[in-house]
C-alpha cells in the first residue's frame, strides 16, 4: 500500500501538470480537444489522489508502523474513529486531506463547466490544478505521507490526547472543507482578469462555491469554539490564538465578499472590491496554513510544526503578487461608470459594512503578526493579547450590528428622511426599550446596554421585514398567515435566509457579549461529602471512581448539584484522563448547559488518597446563545442554498447574455 500511495500521488502531480498545460493551450489556441483532455486529467488526478488517501487510511487501521506517519500519529490502542481521523492529525496527513478536498472540488467545477464558460474555465480550471501542483509538489517531494521507518516498531507513540476528541473528528474537516473551497471562486476571479471577462458571470458561476466556503468556515470556527469550551478547560472558547485568528480573517473577509457582490450584480460597481475580496480571501487561507505549520507564532491549536513554512511563504507571495499584477493591469476595464446616489441607500449600508469587517480582519491580522515584526525589528517578541482585540473590535463589532439593522431597511439608490423614520421607527423603538429594561436588571455597563440595544434594533428590523413581507402577500393572494410566511421565504429564499443568517448572528453576538462581561468563577478544594456554592448552586463532591484500560487511566469525580432550596438538579461527573502512550494529561468538562447560563466544572487536581478534589467552577450565563446563533446561522444558509428555478434561470440568463453580446461583438467585428 505504502508503494501505491507513493505511486499515486508522483502520477497525480504529472496530471496536475499537465491539465495546466493542455487548459492553457486549448484555450489560446482555440483547441477544445485539449480542454477535453485537460478535464479528463483533473479528473484522473482525483482519483490518484483519492487512491493516496485510501491508502494512508488503510495502514492507519491497520496500525502499519513501518510508515513513519502512522507510527508517529496512531497506536494498537487508538479507538478505530480516531485511527480515522489521524489523517489530519499530521503534517504530511493534513496536506494530504487538504489536496484530496483540492482535486474532488476541481474535478466538481470541471464537471459544472462542461458546457458552459468556455472562456473562462480552461484558466479558472489551470489556476486550480496550479495549486494542486504546488501542494503535490509538497506531498512528492517535501512532507512525504508514505515514507518508511528503517525499524519498524511495536507500538505506535499515539494520537496527540487533545485531538482525541469527536469535535476533532469534525472541526478540521470543517474549517478545510471552507479553505479549500474558496480556491474556486478565487479561480475564476483569476480566470476573469487573465481573459478580461469582467461581467459578473464569474460571479453568478460561483456563487455557490463562496456559500460553501462561507457556510463551512463557520461551521468550522464553531466546531473549533466548541472544542475549546469542552476540552482546553479554561471557561471560555475563544481567546485570540493566532490559529483562532487564522480561521475567522478568511471567514470575515468572505462575509465582505458575499454582501458586496450583492452590489455589482444589482448596480455594476466595485468590481475591483469584489475581485481583491475574493483574492484577499484565498491568500488568507494560505496565510492561516502558514501559521499552523511554520511555528512562527505559538499556539495552543498548532499540532504539527514543521519547515514548511518558507514554501508556503514563499507560494502566498507569488499569488498575491501575480493577482495583485492581474488587479493593476486590468484596472481600467474595472472601472464601473454607475456611482453612489446617497449615503443614504443601502448600497452605501453595504459599503460600510464591507470597510467594517475589513476593519476587524486588519485588526485581527495585525494583532497575529505582531509579535514576529517586533521580534524582527526589535528581536523581543512582544505577544498581544485578548486586551488589544477586544479594545479595537469591540466597537466595530457594534457597528456591524447597527449596519445589519440598517441594511434591509434602507432602499437601493437614495431614502428620504421620512421614509427612514417610517421604515426604523418601530425598530429603534423595540432597541431604546430593550436598553432601558436592562438598566432596570441593573446592568450598567455601558457597551453591555448599547449592545442588548443594537441587536434588538436589529432584530426589529428583520421582523418588521417578514412582517412586510407576510402582509403583502395576504393582502395580494388572500393565503393564511403560515402559508404566506412559508411562500414568502420559499420563493424569495436567498433574501430571507440571509435575514435568519442575520438572525443567527445577531443572537451569537448577544450570547458573546453576555458570556463575557458576567461570568463568575470559584476554585474549592473539598472532601468527600462537602459542598461549596457558586452563584444560586451549591455544589456537593459525592467522590472519586478510578478506571482503566489499555489505552487510558480516568479518575472521574461526582458532584451533586443542589438549587438554593435544596433540590436536586443535576449529577455532573468531571474526570480526569491520563492517555498511556504518549504520557500525557487530559481533562473532561462537566457542563450543564441552560439558556440562562452555563454551569461548568472542571476537576483541577485529586490527593493520592482520592479522599479530596480541587475543582474550579464557572457560572458563564448566555453562552447557550452562542452555539444557539450558529444553529440559525446554519438554517439560514441551507435555506439560502436551497434550489432555487428562478436563480437557475437567472444564472443561465446571464451567461446566454454573455454569449448573445460576444457574438454581437465578433458580428460587427466582421461588419468592419
Amino acid at each position: 500500500m505504502p508503494d501505491l500511495g507513493k505511486l499515486a500521488l508522483g502520477i497525480a502531480l504529472l496530471l496536475a501538470v499537465y491539465s495546466i498545460g493542455a487548459n492553457i493551450y486549448g484555450a489560446r489556441r482555440g483547441a477544445p480537444d485539449f480542454v477535453v483532455s485537460a478535464r479528463h486529467a483533473v479528473w484522473a488526478m482525483c482519483a490518484m489522489v483519492t487512491i493516496a488517501v485510501v491508502a494512508l487510511w488503510m495502514a492507519l487501521l491497520r496500525s502499519d508502523f513501518s510508515l513513519e506517519y502512522v507510527a508517529a500519529y496512531s497506536s494498537t490502542t487508538l479507538p478505530a474513529l480516531y485511527k480515522i481521523t489521524s489523517l489530519w492529525g499530521g503534517q504530511q496527513g493534513s496536506l494530504l486531506f487538504w489536496t484530496w478536498l483540492l482535486a474532488i472540488f476541481t474535478s466538481i467545477a470541471a464537471l459544472q463547466n462542461r458546457r458552459r464558460n468556455p472562456e473562462i474555465a480552461p484558466y479558472a480550471l489551470a489556476v486550480m490544478a496550479g495549486v494542486a501542483v504546488f501542494f503535490l509538489g509538497m506531498l512528492n517531494f517535501v512532507t512525504r505521507p508514505f515514507d518508511l521507518l528503517a525499524a519498524i516498531p511495536a507500538e505506535g507513540s499515539d494520537l496527540n490526547p487533545l485531538l482525541q476528541n469527536y469535535w476533532m473528528a469534525i472541526h478540521p474537516p470543517s474549517l478545510y472543507i471552507g479553505y479549500v473551497s474558496s480556491t474556486v471562486p478565487f479561480a475564476f476571479g483569476a480566470a476573469a482578469l487573465i481573459t478580461g471577462k469582467l461581467d459578473d458571470a464569474w460571479i453568478r458561476t460561483t456563487r455557490r462555491w463562496a456559500i460553501v466556503s462561507w457556510f463551512f468556515l463557520t461551521l468550522g470556527n464553531l466546531f473549533g469554539a466548541r472544542w475549546a469550551y469542552e476540552v482546553l478547560g479554561w471557561g471560555g472558547y475563544w481567546a485570540w490564538d493566532p490559529v483562532e485568528n487564522a480561521a475567522f480573517m478568511p471567514w470575515l473577509v468572505m462575509t465582505a465578499y458575499l454582501h458586496s457582490v450583492m452590489i455589482q450584480e444589482r448596480k455594476d460597481m466595485l468590481k475591483v472590491w469584489n475581485l481583491a475580496l475574493i483574492g484577499l480571501v484565498f491568500g488568507l487561507t494560505l496565510f492561516g496554513t502558514f501559521i499552523t505549520r511554520s511555528g512562527v507564532i505559538s499556539s495552543v491549536h498548532s499540532f504539527t510544526q514543521s519547515g514548511l513554512g518558507p514554501y508556503f511563504l514563499t507560494f502566498l507571495i507569488i499569488v498575491v503578487l501575480s493577482y495583485t499584477a492581474l488587479l493593476i493591469y486590468r484596472s481600467r476595464e474595472l472601472r464601473s461608470p454607475a456611482e453612489f446616489e446617497s449615503y443614504l441607500s443601502r448600497e452605501a449600508a453595504f459599503l460600510f459594512n464591507n470597510l467594517v469587517l475589513v476593519g476587524i480582519a486588519f485588526a485581527v491580522f495585525w494583532g497575529t503578526i505582531f509579535p514576529v515584526i517586533s521580534e524582527a525589528v526589535r528581536g523581543v517578541k512582544i505577544t498581544v493579547g485578548p486586551p488589544f482585540f477586544n479594545r479595537v473590535n469591540g466597537p466595530l463589532a457594534l457597528a456591524l450590528v447597527f449596519l445589519m439593522g440598517v441594511g434591509p431597511l434602507i432602499a437601493w439608490r437614495r431614502t428620504t428622511l421620512d421614509n427612514l423614520i417610517r421604515s426604523f421607527a418601530a425598530p429603534a423603538t423595540i432597541g431604546i426599550a430593550t436598553g432601558i429594561i436592562a438598566a432596570g436588571a441593573g446592568i450598567r455597563a455601558w457597551y453591555v446596554l448599547t449592545a442588548f440595544s443594537l441587536a434588538a434594533f436589529g432584530l426589529g428590523t428583520v421582523i418588521v421585514e417578514f412582517r412586510r413581507g407576510v402582509g403583502a402577500r395576504r393582502h395580494m393572494l388572500s393565503e393564511p398567515r403560515a402559508k404566506a410566511l412559508m411562500n414568502l421565504v420559499a420563493k424569495n429564499n436567498r433574501r430571507y435566509g440571509g435575514y435568519l443568517i442575520h438572525v443567527g448572528v445577531i443572537v451569537a453576538f448577544v450570547g458573546i457579549v453576555g458570556s463575557s462581561f458576567f461570568r463568575t468563577e470559584v476554585k474549592k478544594s473539598v472532601r468527600e461529602g462537602q459542598s461549596f456554592t457558586i452563584g444560586s448552586y451549591t455544589l456537593r463532591y459525592l467522590g472519586l471512581k478510578q478506571t482503566e484500560t489499555a489505552h487510558l487511566e480516568s479518575a472521574t469525580a461526582r458532584i451533586q448539584v443542589l438549587r438554593a432550596d435544596g433540590r436536586e438538579v443535576a449529577t455532573m461527573a468531571p474526570a480526569k484522563l491520563f492517555y498511556k502512550r504518549p504520557q500525557q494529561p487530559a481533562t473532561i468538562v462537566a457542563i450543564r448547559s441552560t439558556p440562562l447560563s452555563d454551569l461548568y466544572i472542571v476537576l483541577a487536581g485529586v490527593d493520592e488518597t482520592g479522599a479530596s478534589a480541587t475543582f474550579e467552577v464557572f457560572l458563564t450565563p448566555l453562552v447557550f446563545w452562542l452555539w444557539a446563533g450558529g444553529l440559525l446561522m446554519v438554517i439560514g444558509t441551507v435555506v439560502v442554498m436551497w434550489p432555487n428555478v428562478r436563480e437557475r434561470a437567472a444564472i443561465a440568463e446571464a451567461l446566454s447574455g454573455v454569449a448573445a453580446r460576444e457574438n454581437a461583438g465578433e458580428a460587427a467585428s466582421g461588419g468592419e
